[in-house]
């Protein structure tokens, strides 16, 4: 080997333990965000809150649904012995419902997709915050809430889920 290789060798050499010095030095940690938004306590009370909020409605489309199936049903049960103008009137009043109930159901979802949004936006602040604390207060240099694969040892969830449960009033 020519002296220029072998000094590229050892260049390599060099350069891969000091990244591997520089690697064992990273205090680095990670969450599970989807556990954060299912298990910590303001993300069950949001979720209880959103539910009592939007049950009302969700029963008028459970009631609005079964009428339309009943209607459809009737149709078909007598659509046979019915006038051809009663049976043009009765399906025109089912499309009708049918429309309506759609209308209703798209503008539920949207309702409540915005308002589940604004909530969890609130508890993704929380989070964030306890997530600053506990990397300042404990001297981290990355943590993530997304990867591939993320061992137990920097699993910092459980940590942050008590740090939430523990600053959340409780449900009233």
């Amino acid at each position: 080997m020519n002296k220029l290789t072998k000094l590229m060798w050892v260049g390599c050499a060099l350069a891969l333990l000091s990244v591997n010095a520089m690697a064992t030095e990273l205090k680095i940690g990670w969450i599970n965000i989807e556990r954060i938004f299912r298990e910590a306590a303001p993300a069950q009370q949001a979720t209880r809150k959103l539910e009592k909020e939007f049950d009302k409605r969700q029963v008028d489309l459970q009631k609005m649904s079964k009428q339309i199936q009943e209607q459809q049903s009737e149709l078909d049960k007598n659509g046979m012995t019915m006038s051809e103008s009663e049976r043009a009137h009765k399906e025109r009043d089912i499309a009708t419902l049918n429309r309506d109930f759609q209308r209703m159901q798209r503008e539920f979802r949207e309702d409540l997709n915005t308002r589940r949004n604004e909530e969890f936006a609130s508890i993704q602040e929380r989070a964030n915050k306890a997530i600053r604390e506990i990397a300042e207060s404990e001297k981290y240099d990355l943590i993530l809430t997304d990867a591939i694969y993320a061992g137990p040892r920097i699993d910092i969830t459980e940590r942050i889920l008590k740090m939430l449960d523990a600053s959340t009033p409780p449900a009233k």
